[in-house]
């Protein structure tokens, strides 16, 4: 089971991390749009539509990377006070009444979204169009991803129930734990060093003097 619940985390995070490259597209796009328009004096009518449908497609398909990393918010203040089975259980029954509804709603709906749109050949209304049913397949298959990857979190919420602590997940970028940080550096401002005697450096002397 934990063999196939990494394995959706890994193919998340793939997912995520292609996906991710779309910041560097708008990057480069918004910075020649800008040249192009101020220098050059030439101002491209499709490019504001292509913006919006690639922030459109990152921000889409960051949902399930985001989920397997659990790194959706949450009221932490009270939540990282529970014990991992009572967690698990909020986990599960939130899971079940809203995550599963809302993201299936929007799977089936986008996939309505999409036939229709590839039906009339749908497009952008500009001076240059631009097709949308590409940019509208997304959305089911963001919803696809993002219910499979709920379904995994179901499945590790359930396991911690049974056995009473979180199993395993896929890594990734984290962002900077504090409390990490605090067990890294004494209150006294001495720092934790493996390659000295004991273990601590003395903290520099403009940092220990007194008045």
């Amino acid at each position: 089971m934990q063999k196939v619940l990494l394995t959706v985390d890994r193919l998340s995070t793939f997912l995520g991390q292609l996906f991710a490259w779309a910041i560097v597209g708008l990057t480069v796009m918004i910075s020649w749009e800008v040249f192009s328009r101020y220098v050059l004096g030439s101002p491209h009518a499709w490019m504001l539509d292509v913006q919006i449908m690639l922030y459109g497609v990152l921000f889409m398909m960051a949902g399930a990377y985001t989920l397997s990393k659990n790194g959706h918010v949450r009221g932490d203040v009270l939540y990282g006070f529970f014990s991992d089975r009572t967690q698990a259980t909020l986990d599960l029954v939130l899971y079940i009444l809203f995550f599963l509804p809302g993201v299936f709603a929007m799977t089936w709906a986008g996939w309505r979204f999409f036939t229709e749109a590839l039906a009339i050949r749908e497009q952008t209304f500009n001076a240059v169009p631009l097709p949308v049913y590409p940019f509208k397949f997304v959305i089911p298959f963001a919803g696809a991803i993002l219910l499979l990857q709920g379904f995994v979190e179901i499945a590790r919420c359930i396991i911690c129930i049974r056995d009473g602590y979180w199993p395993s997940r896929e890594e990734d970028v984290e962002e900077v734990d504090v409390d990490k940080l605090k067990a890294m550096v004494h209150a006294d401002g001495a720092v934790v060093n493996a390659h000295e005697p004991g273990g601590v450096l003395a903290a520099p002397p403009a940092e220990k003097g007194t008045l």
